[in-house]
């Protein structure tokens, strides 16, 4: 997954106050949450407290993750179902537990179209957002009337598809330019789907995959379509990135990771899980070791201790890399960036 979205976390000093809370009705949540303030209390401030206490009462959902530090909640995530409750306060954010809830998050567009236009939907970077092109030409439906004018009228339907056609596949190109997406997802119509892809850019047209169901009257099959594709792209992705690890011998430990990452090497994180075994960190994103000793031959003055998975994420996140969770690794490994 990219990581985009929890940079500004360690764009900000801490430390950080990290709360994981269940509770669908309000009264569940206040309990939860006065247990997990007791246990924070004594180290992260009041102000930082007051602020999670005031995000705990809002929006109603089976789970949150809250992130906090000088007063101020950084970060905030719902989940839809209960994590386990926790509570720390540490140097980093612990991040890794709200990372493998939410999964990895693909950016994509999902698109039903048909012959009057197309229903677009984007995910990635906040809520989903949802867009329409609607056709400008017309007729659009073939009928069998007859007579002498029955082909000059399918004619012109046939240019009115290929119009609408064209509205849409700009829509796409643009939206893909704009919000960096991976994937579109792409169902309805079949000759609409068909036309659509005559259109589509290359940039767009390579990262299309073609779904049987959609109508824009009924949702239903189509979203169990597309996230059957997106897991079945997920799959596909991890399995290639184990392979570029396995095939290029990509560094794997804490040891050979990290100073992969401190080069600015890395373009996937691979972890088999939470790694809350200690390593070594400074105050920069990339300052990161298994050992005290050699974050000082690198200049850093006071090393702190930190869990592993949290410093690993922080030098993920700064050095534009992915994180992905997979039981096929034993250990932390990496896989090296193209040269």
């Amino acid at each position: 997954m990219r990581l985009d979205f929890i940079r500004p976390l360690f764009e900000r000093r801490g430390p950080y106050a990290s709360v994981y809370l269940a509770g669908l009705t309000q009264r569940d949540r206040e309990r939860h949450w006065q247990v997990l303030r007791r246990r924070l209390r004594g180290e992260a401030d009041p102000a930082t407290l007051d602020a999670l206490e005031a995000e705990a009462a809002g929006a109603a959902a089976a789970g949150r993750a809250m992130f906090a530090t000088h007063g101020d909640v950084v970060l905030a995530e719902t989940f839809a179902e209960e994590p386990a409750a926790l509570a720390a306060y540490s140097p980093l954010p612990l991040v890794t537990p709200m990372l493998m809830l939410r999964g990895e998050n693909v950016p994509h567009l999902r698109v039903i179209a048909d012959h009057a236009g197309a229903e677009l939907t984007a995910f990635g970077g906040g809520s989903p957002r949802r867009s329409t092109v609607e056709a400008t030409s017309w007729p659009l439906p073939k009928t069998a009337q007859g007579g002498w004018s029955q082909k000059r009228y399918e004619r012109a339907v046939e240019e009115a598809w290929e119009q609408t056609a064209v509205a849409v596949a700009h829509e796409i190109d643009e939206q893909v330019r704009r919000l960096g997406l991976e994937l579109i997802v792409l169902g309805g119509e079949p000759k609409s789907r068909a036309l659509l892809c005559n259109h589509l850019g290359t940039k767009s047209a390579d990262r299309v995959m073609m779904v049987e169901h959609g109508s824009r009257a009924d949702h239903g099959q189509f979203v169990r379509d597309a996230e059957t594709a997106l897991d079945a792209y997920l799959e596909r992705r991890r399995a290639e990135l184990l392979d570029r690890h396995r095939e290029a011998g990509g560094p794997t430990g804490r040891a050979g990771v990290a100073h992969a990452l401190r080069e600015g090497r890395v373009h996937a994180v691979l972890m088999p899980g939470e790694l809350p075994q200690p390593m070594w960190i400074g105050g920069g994103g990339t300052q990161l070791a298994p050992d005290a000793g050699e974050l000082r031959g690198w200049g850093v003055d006071e090393p702190r201790p930190e869990r592993a998975d949290s410093a690993l994420a922080r030098a993920a996140t700064m050095t534009d890399a992915e994180l992905w969770f997979t039981p096929e690794v034993a250990d932390v490994a990496a896989v090296i960036r193209y040269l």
